[in-house]
């Protein structure tokens, strides 16, 4: 959003009442860029639009911002604002210089927006590192979305970012910690960020997707907290995995269930279901998809409910590795609920493919959700096969 510079204090026209945004115009396409990924990975705002990307993205979340102290914070300076970029790795080939008020992704992003005018970028604090925050946070509502205006609309940067995401994991549930501030505590942040930022700015938030009776979807009131948001990603992937290092093998992101699930209502189609059911509007659900795999070693069983010795090794984590990488290395070679996995060396993963991503795009279609949003985008190949079948 474009805002004067040093503003701080919010204008009159901020006020809101209980009315809900619009639910979302679809289809959204929701990305996540990373903070870190330009470390390791080497993956940078220029590969957003060197891979065909940014022409079929309608939004970027840029993760992520630190939840601590009850506020909103920077997660990664260097990245986020600091570091000078070289003309080879820059958007438009022009490098940073030495004195120039802002760099690093933050000014990459600025570049991307201005080739892609309808693009837009929102700011995503907490994850499920950086969670434990929101405990605190919701103590005092008010205090907390003033924070964090005041850090994303800050004049350096204010230009870069079209709003605000919340990824707290989980409100009164568990997750890396776990949460009791009770079920109405999301809302009453949700309506606090809502005041603050105003009815403009894009106000989302990604949520759990577990579908289980009596599982975190119900551990909050996310219906009610729904009028604030302009819509919800149900994070519907993550649902097994070498977490549980013995298995049974199981894919992570299957769209329906099927016979021999090791949880009911872990699938996609059980989080739409029961999130619809609240009185959700399907416009303010988006679909999400991973781009990448999770997977188990020791395994003698190709199909799902095999058991295993231990998670099978991934660059940067074990049991977790993007699907530019197992496209080729483990290719997929079989099908359940709608999505893939592979077999072979006595390695087994699930992950989507273009194929995959085809029928779930015709279940979001069905469903008349607003969209799809994945983490994340290093994960796709450099020609951007995944982002292609979904748009």
């Amino acid at each position: 959003m474009t805002l004067l510079a040093g503003a701080c204090a919010a204008p009159p026209d901020r006020s809101v009442d209980d009315a809900a945004p619009a639910a979302a115009n679809g289809p959204k396409v929701v990305g996540y860029f990373t903070n870190w990924s330009g470390y390791d990975r080497d993956y940078h705002v220029k590969d957003i639009e060197t891979s065909g990307s940014a022409d079929r993205l309608t939004h970027i979340n840029y993760a992520f911002g630190n939840v601590t102290g009850g506020v909103c914070a920077l997660g990664d300076a260097f990245a986020d604002y600091e570091k000078a970029y070289p003309a080879a790795k820059s958007v438009d080939g022009e490098a940073d210089a030495a004195d120039q008020p802002l760099r690093g992704n933050f000014n990459q992003l600025r570049k991307l927006k201005k080739l892609h005018p309808g693009l837009k970028v929102i700011w995503s604090f907490g994850g499920w590192n950086w969670s434990g925050g929101f405990g605190e946070a919701a103590k005092d509502p008010a205090t907390f979305a003033k924070s964090c205006r005041k850090l994303v609309e800050d004049p350096r940067w204010a230009d870069v970012f079209d709003g605000i995401d919340i990824d707290w994991e989980y409100p009164n549930a568990c997750g890396l910690s776990c949460d009791t501030s009770g079920p109405a505590a999301f809302g009453k942040l949700a309506k606090a960020l809502r005041t603050e930022f105003g009815k403009d700015a894009l106000v989302t938030a990604a949520i759990t997707a577990d579908g289980s009776k009596d599982g975190k979807i119900d551990a909050t009131d996310y219906a009610g907290a729904a009028k604030y948001f302009d819509w919800y990603n149900p994070m519907t992937y993550d649902y097994f995995g070498a977490f549980e290092p013995k298995g049974p093998t199981a894919p992570h992101s299957a769209l329906t269930s099927y016979e021999g699930i090791p949880t009911a209502g872990y699938h996609s189609d059980a989080a739409i279901t029961k999130l619809k059911g609240l009185g959700i509007p399907a416009g303010k659900l988006l679909l999400g998809i991973g781009f990448y795999g999770r997977g188990w070693a020791g395994v003698t069983q190709k199909e799902p409910g095999g058991a295993a010795g231990s998670a099978a090794p991934g660059t940067y984590e074990a049991g977790v590795e993007d699907y530019k990488v197992l496209a080729k290395r483990c290719p997929a070679n079989g099908t359940v609920a709608g999505t893939a996995y592979a077999f072979c060396d006595g390695q087994w993963w699930s992950y989507d493919t273009p194929e995959t991503i085809a029928g779930k795009m015709a279940y979001r279609s069905e469903q008349k959700l607003g969209g799809t949003f994945f983490w994340e985008l290093s994960g796709d190949t450099p020609n951007g096969e995944l982002i292609k079948a979904i748009r």
